[in-house]
């Protein structure tokens, strides 16, 4: 009667403290449940292999009963409140963690191991049947939690309505084939006897009905009730991650991808605001297009992934060159466009100094690069986004005609600037 009621205590414990950890996973992060799931399996595998109370029905290990059968519990509660995506990380994580363990062991056995001063040495018998039981209830296990989901899953079209059975027919079924497998081997490794087998298999059967029950109260008492907690100190983590991610996503809203400059959709927004506010308050404005010349042919010869790099290193320059007020957005395939709070001529001036860089940058001993550029400024006959975007565009393509390395400005057309409109007294 003591063995069997502290088989039960252990197992209200461990699945107490489990879902306790599973519960506040918003707070303190899923790893923390990930981690206290996969720190006890040497202890699971070492209580299986010779930690035995005798019950009634036979010889039963708590490591087996308790311990495993609980984590396969959890495994499936990990699916059915999360996604499989995250399930597979505890899946795969202890899988792959106890194969590391036995290579570095297997490593370990090369050392030529000293004395300790009261004569005792390691035993290497132990870690060599502790290892190979790790490997094959580890790789049980594997399967085991893949079989649990899969079996959860299929039984849904029967036992939808009828949680308890459908988790309790899952489990059952699962710890039933894994004391199977794991006889198997503690029969050949430590010589079990059979009863093991029998009293272990009557074990996990309770297991599975404790479990099962445990965990239909949980989820319909515990977590399917969610309750708005205060706020409180605690919550710094989740703070600063949450910030870092905002900050993140806010400083790469409305960028390219490939070169991180402001994309088309931010110059058609943000340079509708500059020219309004160059025209309302008297200030000049003026917008370079640039295109890198022949770029195709880059593209062509070298491969797009050269092509890619091209208009990398174009961004940087572009990015350097210009004032710390201006803005940089990629507005197609190869082209720029700078919008700078400069008059026309310094603007044409700028769009020299951005040709001359690019001539001397390292990918032209390669590639040959050169860029041509239009420019055009806020004036009385430009008053918005659309006109001066159309006067550069078409000073662009006057630049490519006339052999293209070159800017194109024809500053005598352009009208004065708009003066600030008096304030009303």
């Amino acid at each position: 009667m003591l063995n069997g009621a502290l088989l039960l205590a252990e197992a209200v414990l461990y699945f107490g403290a489990m879902v306790t950890l599973f519960r506040f996973r918003r707070r303190i992060g899923l790893g923390v449940f990930i981690c206290a799931l996969g720190v006890m399996h040497f202890l699971e595998t070492y209580l299986a292999s010779v930690f035995y109370v005798a019950l009634p029905f036979g010889l039963v290990s708590p490591g087996s009963a308790v311990l495993f059968s609980g984590k396969l519990v959890m495994i499936l509660l990990l699916y059915m409140k999360e996604d499989a995506a995250t399930v597979r990380q505890p899946i795969y994580g202890l899988l792959l963690g106890n194969a590391l363990m036995i290579g570095l062991v297997l490593i370990l056995r090369l050392h030529a191991v000293s004395t300790l001063p009261d004569g005792r040495m390691p035993n290497i018998a132990f870690i060599d049947e502790m290892g190979w039981l790790m490997v094959w209830g580890t790789s049980l296990l594997f399967i085991d939690a893949i079989l649990i989901i899969l079996l959860y899953e299929k039984l849904g079209a029967y036992l939808r309505a009828r949680p308890f059975m459908r988790i309790l027919a899952s489990v059952a079924c699962v710890l039933t084939f894994d004391q199977a497998g794991f006889f198997t081997a503690l029969h050949f490794v430590a010589g079990a006897p059979i009863e093991v087998f029998f009293g272990g298999w009557l074990a996990k059967m309770g297991a599975a009905l404790a479990y099962s029950g445990m965990l239909v109260a949980y989820l319909k008492w515990v977590e399917d009730n969610d309750v708005a907690v205060p706020r409180g100190l605690s919550d710094i983590f989740d703070t600063l991650t949450y910030r870092e991610r905002y900050e993140a996503l806010i400083k790469y809203v409305g960028r390219d991808g490939l070169t991180g400059l402001l994309h088309r959709g931010s110059f058609d927004a943000d340079g509708e605001s500059a020219v309004s506010a160059a025209i309302r308050m008297g200030k000049p404005l003026s917008l370079l297009i640039v295109d890198v010349d022949h770029f195709k042919s880059i593209n062509d010869r070298f491969g797009h992934a050269e092509g890619d790099k091209v208009l990398k290193s174009m961004a940087v320059l572009l990015a350097e060159t210009a004032g710390g007020n201006d803005q940089v957005f990629r507005i197609g395939g190869e082209e720029f466009a700078v919008l700078t709070q400069q008059s026309h001529a310094p603007a044409r001036l700028l769009g020299e100094t951005i040709r001359n860089a690019v001539k001397t940058s390292a990918h032209t001993n390669r590639f040959n690069i050169t860029v041509s550029a239009g420019v055009s400024t806020v004036s009385e006959t430009t008053r918005c986004l659309a006109d001066i975007f159309a006067l550069a565009d078409q000073r662009l393509y006057k630049a490519k005609l006339s052999g293209r390395d070159r800017v194109v400005g024809e500053p005598g057309s352009e009208a004065i600037i708009l003066q600030a409109a008096p304030k009303s007294a």
